[in-house]
């Protein structure tokens, strides 16, 4: 009987070295097998090593393009499992953005049941736009009172910044008052923050960073505008 090797420690290092191996086109058929039957092994041990739940603090940033966007499909995911959710924009409210119209179902309640979506879209648009620091910063201020509403209500499993990375970023608020309201967050929920130039205090906070990197954009390279159902 063939003698398989012992589950290693590192099963998470040693499952990135087997998927490297496993674009080698020179494995035979057999010994891709081997490696495959190794991964799924090794891949179980990672999963029952993984047994606790919590709720998350998720940061989206970068220069790239889907901060937004993959953070909606978190929200679609916690809609479709029944879960009360809560989005708060605080730069990009004056889009009116397509997402809100989409999501409206969500946001009906009735008169004995709360709608299962909140939407807050508290900000003006772009600072290049309002064209008034002090209106911006009220506005920030007001939009980060109203997400601590959810933030804090146990009712919400899920609740998204929108663009307050950048709020932050501007000085329209101070990151150490973001981290310290998140710390009043009930166990099991999950905020997302998005926006570019996520400070190093909200990073350092975070349990999961995601950096969207820039490759090419048809914006800047192609004068190519922003069109409905890609940017809005």
């Amino acid at each position: 009987m063939e003698l398989k090797p012992a589950l290693t420690p590192d099963a998470d290092r040693e499952a990135f070295q087997l998927d490297e191996v496993a674009t080698d086109r020179r494995l035979s058929d057999e010994q891709y097998r081997r490696k495959m039957e190794r991964r799924k092994e090794v891949q179980e041990q990672r999963l029952s090593q993984r047994t606790q739940e919590k709720g998350l603090i998720i940061v989206n940033t970068g220069n790239g393009k889907g901060k937004t966007t993959a953070a909606l499909g978190m929200v679609l995911r916690s809609l479709g499992h029944g879960y009360r959710v809560a989005i708060v924009q605080f730069i990009k409210g004056a889009w009116e953005p397509a997402e809100k119209a989409a999501l409206a179902p969500w946001s009906q309640g009735t008169e004995h049941q709360p709608p299962q979506l909140e939407f807050h879209a508290m900000g003006e648009g772009f600072t290049w736009e309002t064209q008034d620091r002090q209106r911006d910063i009220q506005n920030a201020e007001a939009a980060w009172q109203k997400a601590l509403e959810y933030i804090t209500n146990p009712d919400f499993k899920l609740v998204l910044l929108d663009e307050v990375n950048v709020a932050i970023k501007l000085g329209y608020l101070d990151p150490a008052v973001i981290v310290a309201g998140l710390a009043s967050k009930p166990a099991d929920c999950h905020v997302i923050l998005t926006g570019r130039g996520a400070p190093p205090v909200l990073i350092d906070r975070a349990d999961l960073v995601t950096e969207m990197t820039l490759v090419k954009h048809p914006f800047r390279e192609q004068g190519v505008k922003a069109q409905p159902g890609i940017e809005y």
